[in-house]
C-alpha cells in the first residue's frame, strides 16, 4: 500500500512512511515534529482506507490517502476516471437562490450531485478539487434589543477545494465553528440538509 500526500500544491506519492516524513519535513510551513510523524506512521500502518485530513494548526492542514498505485501518473489517472462521471445538475428553490452568492454551474466539467441512496458511499469518493457544498443548520442569535438568544434556521453554501465530500463537510463545520455561537445545531453529513457537488479541477470565475 502506498501513500499519496498534498499540502496546497505540492504533493508527492511514496512507497514507504520513511520517505513520507521526509517530503513533509521539507516544507517549512507544516512545522514537523515528533507529534506530526507519530500520527503519519500510525496511519500508514493502520488498516484505515479512508482518506486522512490532518490538521497542523487552524486552518493548515495535509492530506493522506492511501492507494494502490504504484506512481503518480497512475493515482492521477484513477482519480480522473471516477471523478468523470456526468450526473443530474443541482437546482434551488427560489428561496434558496436567493440565499446564494453562487451561480450555477451547468457546464462545470465532472459536475455531479449527490442522491440521496447513495449518498454515504458518494461522501468519500476520492477526487481532489473544487467542491460547492450547501447546508441548513440551526443558528444561535441574539435579538438585540431582548438579549434574548433564539434558533434561527439558516441555508449555508460555499465553494473551497476538498479531496471528497466528507472533507468538503468537514472544512464547512470548521469554518463556522469558529464564526457563530457554539450553541449552534449542525446537520449529519449523512442527513437530508447536507448536500455537495463536485465543480471541477479549477476555480471557475
Amino acid at each position: 500500500m502506498n501513500l499519496y500526500i498534498r499540502y496546497f500544491d505540492s504533493e508527492t506519492l511514496v512507497t514507504n512512511v520513511d520517505d513520507a516524513l521526509y517530503f513533509l519535513d521539507g516544507i517549512r510551513e507544516i512545522g514537523m515534529n515528533d507529534r506530526i510523524a507519530n500520527d503519519v506512521r500510525e496511519y500508514f500502518e493502520s488498516d484505515n482506507r479512508f482518506p486522512k485530513r490532518y490538521k497542523v494548526r487552524p486552518k493548515i492542514y495535509f492530506i493522506m490517502i492511501k492507494t494502490d498505485a504504484n506512481t503518480m501518473e497512475e493515482f492521477k489517472d484513477y482519480r480522473n476516471r471516477s471523478g468523470n462521471q456526468p450526473e443530474p445538475q443541482q437546482s434551488y428553490s427560489p428561496k434558496q437562490q436567493r440565499n446564494t452568492s453562487f451561480a450555477e454551474h451547468p457546464q462545470a466539467p465532472f459536475a455531479r450531485e449527490t442522491k440521496r441512496k447513495d449518498k454515504t458511499s458518494s461522501l468519500y469518493d476520492e477526487c481532489f478539487g473544487w467542491y460547492e457544498g450547501a447546508f441548513d443548520f440551526k443558528r444561535v442569535v441574539t435579538l438585540p434589543y431582548t438579549g434574548k438568544n433564539e434558533y434561527r434556521d439558516t441555508h449555508f453554501v460555499v465553494r473551497c477545494k476538498a479531496m471528497s465530500g466528507i472533507d468538503c463537510y468537514n472544512r464547512i463545520i470548521d469554518h463556522l465553528s469558529e464564526r457563530v455561537d457554539k450553541r449552534s445545531q449542525f446537520p449529519s453529513a449523512k442527513g437530508k440538509n447536507f448536500s455537495f457537488r463536485f465543480l471541477g479541477f479549477c476555480k471557475e470565475k
